[in-house]
């Protein structure tokens, strides 16, 4: 029997706000995150720019001796976890632990770590790397330290699927609670790739935009001019729980997940299969779990990297998916302002979809400005809309050709 699962909290660490609240009005008032790289040295790169993390304390979620032994995309994670459960006025003690769960995932995991060590092994020999290295490395250990500092005992688990994976996380977790494996999960993504050496392998694919000049105008998804993605970093996560559980709690309760879908392209390693056959067979599963027509879809939160390949295949397959209602929809990129989080990105667009069937707003594609004839959707231009709708989609898909779709409704008892 399938159980009605609703989100009930939401914590954000983004390139445009450290709270749930900061950050959904900076989408609304259409505000970039996108500036000139900080933390390291960008002279010799082709891409200089980036979506960082601005003003993060750690010390306001984790103890200093936690904070020494863990990565940064952890610490964003625990921020992010602890935020939502405090947004969904969740407690976990003895008589619930077992019942509440943590699946959160990332890209890439502790790059940060992984460089500091490999130079510390290099210079100095094998003595000098640290005992601590390789759990801070582990891209799991997100969920492990969260269920640490929560006291969660239920499932955990976590999802490495490039692009997909905090909405592969949160559809696998949104399983977990529909058919009664956990009644609460913390789910989401965590991504902390701001790295030279991140920087110079996407550099090296040419992956990522050369805007440099224009850092906030840089990420353009669906625009003529676009010439690749913007990094970004941050963590985006949400208490999934069964509704009757949250209407014992009295939990607020911001959308509903009804529906899951996940795919692979099986075509090649970094670029999309030709027409977005993989991503509209995504689509189409998570709308098939969800027992829901094309028709009803008011918006959906696309996965939009502003890459030139990327936003054509998806347009691609929004309209294989919905036919002529392709053109009455909603669609949007989030990631022209926060630029891509990679395995975070899911998680935050999830929280950014769940909003704006609550808020009924539909926050824009900023830097819009000139539309590639090949992407002739309705994308929100610049500006946030209001807009009445029911069901939404959030997209996101990863190299290696991974495909994962959620789908959320407007919460209504």
């Amino acid at each position: 029997m399938r159980r009605r699962v609703v989100i009930t909290g939401a914590g954000v660490i983004s390139p445009i706000g450290n709270d749930v609240t900061t950050f959904w009005n900076n989408l609304l008032a259409g505000k970039s995150g996108i500036g000139r790289v900080t933390s390291f040295d960008v002279s010799d790169y082709p891409t200089q720019i980036a979506g960082e993390v601005k003003d993060f304390n750690a010390e306001a979620f984790m103890d200093k001796k936690e904070i020494r032994r863990t990565d940064r995309f952890v610490q964003f994670a625990v921020a992010a976890a602890k935020m939502a459960v405090q947004d969904a006025g969740l407690e976990i003690g003895e008589h619930n632990a077992h019942r509440v769960g943590v699946y959160i995932g990332s890209g890439i995991g502790g790059l940060a770590t992984w460089e500091e060590q490999h130079t510390a092994l290099m210079e100095k020999g094998p003595r000098r790397v640290s005992p601590f290295f390789i759990p801070m490395m582990i891209a799991n250990m997100a969920t492990g330290q969260v269920s640490i500092e929560l006291g969660a005992k239920g499932p955990a688990s976590s999802a490495i699927t490039a692009c997909a994976t905090s909405t592969n996380t949160i559809g696998d977790a949104f399983k977990l609670v529909q058919y009664g494996k956990a009644d609460v999960m913390v789910t989401g993504g965590a991504e902390a790739t701001i790295r030279p050496l991140a920087f110079a392998g996407f550099c090296s694919a040419k992956a990522m935009s050369t805007r440099n000049e224009e850092p906030e105008k840089a990420s353009r998804p669906f625009d003529r001019d676009r010439d690749g993605f913007v990094m970004g970093e941050g963590a985006g996560v949400v208490v999934l729980e069964e509704l009757e559980h949250a209407k014992r709690r009295g939990a607020p309760i911001i959308a509903e997940v009804i529906g899951y879908g996940m795919s692979a392209d099986a075509y090649h390693i970094t670029a999309p299969s030709p027409g977005g056959e993989g991503a509209a067979r995504c689509m189409q599963d998570a709308l098939d779990d969800a027992g829901i027509a094309p028709t009803q879809v008011g918006y959906i939160n696309a996965h939009g990297t502003s890459t030139p390949a990327g936003d054509i295949a998806e347009t691609m397959a929004i309209k294989t998916v919905f036919g002529e209602h392709a053109y009455r929809l909603a669609v949007s990129s989030t990631k022209s302002m926060t630029g891509h989080l990679l395995g975070a990105t899911g998680g935050i667009e999830a929280i950014a979809t769940a909003l704006a069937l609550r808020e009924q707003i539909l926050p824009p594609t900023i830097n819009l400005e000139n539309p590639d004839p090949e992407c002739d959707l309705d994308y929100v231009p610049n500006e946030a809309r209001r807009a009445d709708i029911e069901v939404a989609l959030s997209n996101t898909f990863g190299f290696g050709g991974h495909n994962a779709t959620i789908v959320l409704k407007r919460y209504t008892p």
